[in-house]
């Protein structure tokens, strides 16, 4: 969850696995003409923002569904249980926009064009900046366990 400058808050899912003793989480990168040519930094965490009374686990499974087309693991989320999800089976939904601009045409994008994993060095470098204290918080959650000896399906 996150409450940004304007008072609009968010729920996501920090999706997260092991792989070769390595900690890795799934980003998304942001659909649409404006954001094609845009990389490092630009990347986020699968999330949506929460209307009133909207609990913030139900907005963040929807929202993690909506943009990758994958329910998220069946399991307390506060858990930081380990995921999976193949990238390349991910589908966004879309939204309208008129592009290009005053061309009085409009077109469908993804609200992500793509995820990916990354190992938490590689994360830090890509996550919008605002978003890089969730990594810290996931490593302080974890830490003590040992992650690399966690099955992924």
């Amino acid at each position: 969850m996150r409450t940004d400058k304007s008072g609009r808050t968010s729920a996501g899912i920090l999706l997260w696995r092991s792989r070769e003793g390595r900690l890795e989480v799934l980003l998304a990168h942001q659909g649409g003409p404006f954001w094609a040519k845009k990389d490092l930094g630009h990347w986020t965490i699968p999330k949506g923002e929460v209307e009133a009374g909207e609990e913030l686990e139900a907005v963040a499974r929807r929202e993690f569904a909506e943009e990758t087309g994958h329910d998220a693991p069946d399991h307390p989320l506060i858990d930081l249980g380990e995921g999976d999800l193949d990238p390349a089976t991910a589908v966004s939904n879309t939204y309208d926009m008129e592009w290009p601009p005053h061309s009085g045409v409009v077109q469908s994008f993804p609200e992500i064009d793509r995820v990916e994993w990354f190992d938490l060095d590689e994360a830090r470098r890509r996550l919008k900046a605002a978003q890089v204290p969730f990594l810290d918080r996931l490593q302080a959650a974890l830490a003590g366990t040992e992650t690399s000896s966690r099955a992924t399906s």
